[in-house]
């Protein structure tokens, strides 16, 4: 095995473990999949490790749409009444969209999506000064592979709690 060979596995190596615990590598949790490392205790309602865990930290959309659907709606009340009974953390609410169509359609997309969460949120009350939206299209996928059930799971917008992050 040549020099050059036995770098390349080891880079890989290092890559599949990255995956495999993103919290050792710096990563993981932009999607807040999982993202509960450092975040508290799960049974403290004041926690965000609670929120993501109880409370529900995303919401789905069907094919091209931004409209919030009836489950959308009720997971979303419930993140507002988390927020309003927590008014020290802010979020970042993450837009995202299956791998399909062009980078540019699925960013506005995702735009979308988490500009329609924010405006729901602020009609609950949740101040505008305290949610900020991001999009990441297609390209921070939940999990990626061409089936239904992979385009259902990445088509979210996730509610991230800014941790420590007072208004």
């Amino acid at each position: 095995m040549t020099h050059f060979t036995k770098l390349l596995i080891a880079v890989a190596a290092l890559g599949l473990a990255a995956c495999a615990n993103p919290e050792q590598f710096g990563g993981g949790g932009a999607d807040g999949a999982g993202a509960t490392a450092g975040q508290g205790d799960a049974g403290d309602p004041t926690s965000p490790a609670y929120f993501n865990e109880r409370v529900g930290d995303r919401v789905f959309f069907t094919v091209d749409s931004s409209s919030l659907s009836d489950e959308a709606r009720a997971t979303l009340r419930a993140q507002a009444r988390w927020l309003n009974d927590n008014p020290d953390y802010r979020v970042i609410i993450e837009g995202h969209a299956d791998e399909r169509g062009t980078r540019e359609y699925n960013v506005a997309l995702g735009a979308r999506r988490a500009n329609a969460v924010a405006e729901f949120l602020n009609a609950q009350g949740i101040a505008s000064g305290r949610i900020e939206t991001v999009s990441y299209g297609k390209e921070r996928p939940v999990e990626a592979c061409a089936a239904q059930r992979c385009w259902d799971l990445n088509r979210r917008a996730v509610t991230v709690i800014s941790v420590g992050a007072g208004v």
